[in-house]
């Protein structure tokens, strides 16, 4: 199988990379970067596609994605590393934007495009609701939204919610993960034992996180089930409790 991955440096991004290089069912891996992939030095299936504007994608670019089958779009971004503006345009114009001309490229062929989405997340925001988790639930609903119009039917979105995402046991990344200032790399080191111990649902390993993606990506892309643990969203949604469940953790 042919899978497209953004956001391969970040934290997740780099959890779903390594998955997807040691799955043997995984053909080709294309990944949209900005910048070069340190993490695919050496392996021939993967190949890095220097992209700078995520609002745009040329016919150059697309035509080396015509035999594509899913998507992890990891891409993201903190939402006080930013404005409000360039939040929404990180978090909700770009996925969209490539949804809609990777479904036009490949039609009628059906596509899995898997949206790392967040915890907390909701598509019913109220006054109360925090900015990120207001624009990611929109992005979630958009793409259900999308896949629902006769041009892009044969987009099959899937949105998952990690919980606290934990590499501590994910060896195999630990030379790509970005880089904690000091004052973060306390806090994560006092705060994730602690976590771990009190809120063990809460969190989010990356290995089985990537593997959880991939296999979503991999898959029929059909709807879960309404009513199963931590589906939501037309069966489109799934929490961080049905990440652990399909994880098996």
């Amino acid at each position: 199988m042919h899978l497209v991955l953004t956001g391969a440096t970040g934290l997740v991004g780099s959890a779903v990379l390594q998955q997807m290089l040691v799955t043997p069912s995984v053909s080709k891996v294309s990944i949209l970067s900005r910048r070069p992939v340190a993490q695919v030095e050496g392996h021939s299936k993967a190949r890095v596609i220097i992209h700078k504007d995520y609002a745009t994608y040329p016919p150059e670019l697309l035509n080396q994605l015509k035999d594509v089958d899913g998507v992890v779009w990891a891409q993201g971004i903190s939402s006080v590393s930013v404005s409000k503006p360039e939040y929404e345009q990180i978090t909700n114009t770009y996925p969209l934007a490539f949804a809609r001309a990777l479904s036009t490229t490949l039609a009628p062929k059906p596509v899995n495009f898997i949206y790392v989405s967040g915890e907390g997340a909701t598509t019913t925001p109220s006054f109360l609701t925090q900015h990120w988790a207001r624009i990611k639930g929109l992005t979630e609903s958009s793409l259900v939204a999308l896949s629902k119009q006769p041009e892009y039917a044969n987009l099959r979105p899937i949105s998952l919610r990690p919980g606290a995402v934990d590499p501590t046991f994910h060896t195999e990344v630990k030379d790509f993960v970005p880089r904690r200032t000091a004052a973060m790399g306390m806090v994560e080191k006092a705060a994730l034992p602690v976590f771990r111990g009190l809120l063990p649902s809460m969190m989010s390993p990356t290995k089985e996180l990537g593997k959880v993606l991939v296999e979503l990506a991999m898959g029929d892309g059909g709807a879960h089930k309404e009513g199963e643990s931590g589906v939501s969203g037309e069966g489109r949604t799934l929490s961080n409790a049905a990440m652990r469940r399909l994880a098996g953790i």
